[in-house]
């Protein structure tokens, strides 16, 4: 550890700082021998791989710990931008990871030794929908694709580079339609390609995020939208979509894990290093891990065993009681789950995605 507490800069650009904050500054308030300040910013996750690069490659790094998605985390693999953590630092990390619950463990496996999973969960795809305003939902593909010829600019997801609900309806349609191989998107997913295309016809454009899309819902300018059970519940309880909001699943889904992952740019001092692992450690304890059942954001949340519900802050308890869903046991429990892509692959589909079906139709 180093002789003085040192001041960590964190850039948050997954949306987790919600969920890691009151751990980090819970360890602040243990060790303040050890960290003296956070400062938390966040950014964009289409951009901060980038940034990092002119960073480092400038021999200057101002950014210490990065909150992330499978997004940039695939970014800064590609640009050589992270530091790798296991198995480098296993004497540090090794018993926390061997903690986490197996999809956990898988997700751990996707950041290919360069990321460390703070909170997991959020299944998707889901349609959400004001059951006031939509009586017919879509059960199946075809039928949203009908419905939303039938109801132009009705129906909207997010940019799937910079959206967890979109990247998971995006992924989760080979499961549904039936593609070769859903695993890869340049070779493997012609029907999704297609139905994407045609979907576009009925879509007025494509906001860079997902809040966007939760208050055109509630203020009505759409009528359905991508959705995933962590945004479902959390945007419900903050009161950006109205309480009594549904959710639907597609026939033949298969739900998409999200997780938020923890990653340290090249360039660390060892002083600020030491801290950030021991502060990774602290994060994983069951005590910690209580506090990503948050409010609903990656439902449930927690990424280690033993961690329940009781255990977590009254306010996520009283969260999830209210605002979650009975349903979501037996709904998720209907279809399997599967993983992401894989961190070459999310970047092809983003790359594919970006040209064939957003160009000129995104808007910030």
């Amino acid at each position: 550890m180093p002789s003085s507490p040192v001041t960590l800069n964190l850039v948050d650009v997954s949306g987790d700082v919600v969920i890691a904050q009151p751990m980090i500054e819970a360890y602040m308030k243990s060790h303040p021998d050890r960290l003296a300040k956070v400062n938390f910013d966040t950014g964009d996750a289409t951009e901060i791989a980038g940034k990092l690069q002119a960073q480092q490659a400038a021999g200057v790094s101002q950014i210490d710990i990065v909150l992330t998605g499978n997004d940039a985390l695939g970014a800064g693999i590609a640009q050589g931008s992270w530091l790798k953590l296991l198995p480098d630092y296993n004497k540090q990390l090794g018993d926390s990871v061997a903690t986490y619950l197996p999809d956990a463990k898988k997700m751990l496996d996707l950041g290919e030794g360069y990321a460390i999973v703070n909170d997991f969960g959020n299944p998707g795809p889901l349609l959400e929908f004001l059951p006031s305003t939509v009586t017919d939902v879509p059960t199946t593909a075809a039928g949203l694709l009908e419905w939303a010829k039938a109801n132009p600019g009705q129906f909207m997801y997010a940019r799937p580079a910079n959206s967890g609900p979109g990247r998971a309806f995006v992924q989760g349609l080979p499961y549904i339609l039936g593609d070769s191989d859903p695993s890869d998107p340049i070779n493997g997913w012609d029907k999704t390609w297609a139905y994407l295309k045609e979907l576009g016809q009925y879509i007025e454009y494509y906001p860079s995020g997902t809040t966007a899309t939760m208050k055109e819902l509630a203020n009505g300018t759409r009528s359905i939208i991508a959705s995933s059970a962590g945004w479902d519940i959390n945007a419900r309880a903050i009161g950006t979509v109205q309480k009594e909001a549904e959710v639907s699943a597609l026939e033949n889904t298969s739900w998409i894990i999200d997780s938020n992952y923890i990653v340290i740019p090249k360039g660390i001092s060892k002083d600020k290093l030491a801290v950030v692992l021991d502060l990774i450690q602290w994060m994983l304890t069951p005590e910690q891990q209580a506090k990503a059942y948050d409010t609903g954001y990656m439902y449930p949340g927690p990424a280690v065993e033993g961690v329940t519900l009781d255990m977590a802050p009254q306010e996520s308890q009283n969260v999830i009681n209210e605002f979650g869903r009975e349903k979501y046991a037996d709904l998720i429990d209907s279809y399997p789950t599967v993983l992401p892509l894989s961190n070459t692959a999310m970047g092809a589909m983003f790359d594919k995605w970006d040209r064939e079906i957003g160009a000129g139709m995104i808007k910030e």
